[in-house]
């Protein structure tokens, strides 16, 4: 492709456009007001209506129309199965007059999927007390069951070591250069953390496998209504391991260092209440937060040349990582003693 003419990477969409395009497809009544809220991976927008509050996300163009009605799709399942849930609950998509749920968008820099969700008027739970945890854990369990009865058809990735640990790899070595000193701990970290995870996977009954929300950190499932946490932004939802669903929970940055034990035995506790969750399954937690931990490197890769820019991402950024990777002692390394062995 020649770059002679002007070209977009990642546009902001006016919200002006976006009520031109969208605004007559819903019977939500008229767009009264409709304002860009958040940019995050995909865009957000807050869209007052004569009807209530909605939340608009424009997806960024590498979601394609597949990967949004999955997700639509398994939404759709939960949000029958999850009704009479005392513990959980979705936040919808909202069907168009003409009985779909996402439209294609022009953008400068391609075509963007938009769908609009119920707004969940709630209150967000930091999940810094027990209490507060241990009624997570039981709604990420109930989330849990409903989605070992969700039927989505739709082809799919999995959450697996692929996806959490080789492309991520392939994406950081191919930006810090082959030859760059890192390169190859990252490698053999990268090896090293996928022996493990095969080990603990292969014991016994194996580890508990099956559909995950894939982003369950706290920012987007700890919206309380009532009695309920309402879970939403299933972008990253596939086959996986549930260890690496709620190894998110364990590691989210929300809570003080001190109390994350106690906070942590809580949520279990919770969880446990509703869904079974081995002790396997349990120890494996660690070496799925370290998994995470890599994939969100990776993330910051695949986001740099387009969103983030590169200044932010150098050496730095790189050695916090190596630094991090390599406390784990996942390498064994001279003076280095192993907790995870």
């Amino acid at each position: 492709m020649v770059y002679n003419e002007p070209t977009a990477m990642r546009s902001v969409l006016s919200p002006k456009y976006l009520k031109h395009v969208l605004g007559g497809q819903y019977s939500v009544g008229c767009w009264d007001n409709c304002t860009f809220w958040l940019r995050g991976l995909n865009d957000t927008y807050r869209v007052q209506t004569e009807k209530g509050i909605y939340i608009l996300r424009v997806y960024r163009t590498e979601v394609t129309e597949a990967d949004v009605q999955y997700e639509l799709s398994v939404l759709s399942n939960l949000q029958s199965m999850l009704a009479a849930s005392p513990y959980a609950d979705v936040a919808e998509a909202i069907t168009k007059t003409d009985e779909s749920q996402h439209t294609v968008v022009h953008a400068p820099e391609g075509p963007r999927v938009a769908v609009l969700f119920r707004h969940v008027d709630g209150v967000e739970n930091v999940l810094r007390d027990e209490a507060s945890c241990h009624a997570f854990g039981q709604s990420a369990a109930e989330l849990h069951a409903a989605m070992d009865r969700v039927e989505a058809e739709l082809p799919r990735y999995d959450l697996d070591l692929r996806f959490l640990i080789d492309d991520p790899l392939e994406r950081i070595v191919n930006y810090i250069g082959e030859q760059h000193a890192a390169a190859a701990f990252l490698r053999a970290f990268a090896e090293a953390l996928k022996g493990r995870i095969v080990h603990a996977a292969s014991q016994g009954g194996g580890l508990d496998w099956g559909l995950c929300h894939g982003d369950m950190h706290g920012n987007n499932n700890a919206f309380q209504q009532g009695g309920k946490y309402v879970h939403y932004d299933f972008e990253w939802s596939a086959m996986g391991w549930r260890a690496y669903d709620l190894a998110q929970v364990k590691i989210r940055k929300r809570q003080a260092e001190e109390d994350k034990p106690t906070l942590w035995q809580a949520f279990m506790a919770g969880y446990r209440s509703v869904r079974d969750f081995s002790a396997a399954d349990e120890q494996a937690v660690d070496l799925f937060a370290i998994a995470r931990r890599f994939w969100v490197m990776g993330l910051d890769v695949a986001f740099i040349e387009s969103d983030m820019g590169a200044l932010d991402y150098g050496e730095d950024w790189l050695n916090d990582f190596v630094e991090e990777f390599r406390s784990t002692n996942i390498v064994q390394e001279p003076g280095h003693s192993n907790p995870l062995s």
